[in-house]
C-alpha cells in the first residue's frame, strides 16, 4: 500500500519573519506549506506491514517555497529561505 493513502493533504500559508541578506531588512513573508494529516483509520486492504507503518505515521508539514522576493521596494531581489525548517511535525 502506498504511504500517501495514510494521509489527507491540504495547502496552508503561514507567516515567517525573514531577513533579506542583501538589504538587511526584516519583513514578514507568507510561506506555502503542504499539510499532511494522518487519517484516523487504516484504509481498507492493508496487511500486517501496512498496519505497522500506519501505527508509526505522524502528521507533518512540508515547506513548498525555497525562495522569497524582498519586500523592500529598493531591493526586490529573490533570496533563499534559510533558518526555517523545511519539515515540521504537528
Amino acid at each position: 500500500m502506498d504511504e500517501r493513502a495514510y494521509y489527507t493533504e491540504s495547502q496552508a500559508t503561514k507567516p515567517a519573519t525573514l531577513n533579506c541578506p542583501y538589504c538587511r531588512s526584516v519583513e514578514s513573508y507568507d510561506l506555502h506549506w503542504v499539510v499532511r494529516k494522518k487519517k484516523d483509520r487504516l484504509p481498507p486492504g492493508g496487511d500486517e506491514r501496512d498496519r505497522a507503518k500506519f501505527a508509526k505515521a505522524q502528521s507533518y508539514m512540508v515547506l513548498v517555497d525555497n525562495k522569497a522576493a524582498c519586500k523592500n521596494p529598493r531591493c526586490r531581489r529573490p533570496f533563499d529561505i534559510s533558518g526555517v525548517k523545511t519539515m515540521a511535525f504537528l
